[in-house]
């Protein structure tokens, strides 16, 4: 139980940050976009909105429900890339999300 209190606690500080960063979007998008079946909704979505409407409501599942953890995460290495591509200061973010990773993959 102590893994999904941190990784609840890890989801809540990825939240908060993409809000601080004004990244947090206020519309959903279509119902297309989220049902992208390419790594990370690539093709339809920002890594953000990614982020925000697929990859932290599928761990908040998880956690809610205590099921099993993937097998792995490599949700930073991503992160990184389309941060610095975007010219980005997402640092603390990437730390977060790097923590995520670690506490599913090890």
């Amino acid at each position: 139980m102590a893994d999904y209190r941190q990784l609840a606690s890890l989801l809540q500080a990825v939240e908060k940050e993409l809000r601080a960063m004004q990244l947090w979007d206020q519309q959903t998008p279509s119902a297309q976009a989220l049902a992208s079946d390419q790594p990370f909704a690539i093709d339809k979505l920002s890594f953000n909105q990614w982020l925000q409407f697929i990859f932290l409501p599928k761990m908040a599942e998880i956690v809610e429900t205590a099921s099993a953890l993937p097998e792995s995460c490599s949700t930073a290495p991503m992160a990184e890339e389309f941060y610095k591509a975007e010219q980005v200061d997402a640092i603390s973010l990437i730390r977060h999300l790097a923590a995520i990773d670690a506490l599913i993959s090890d």
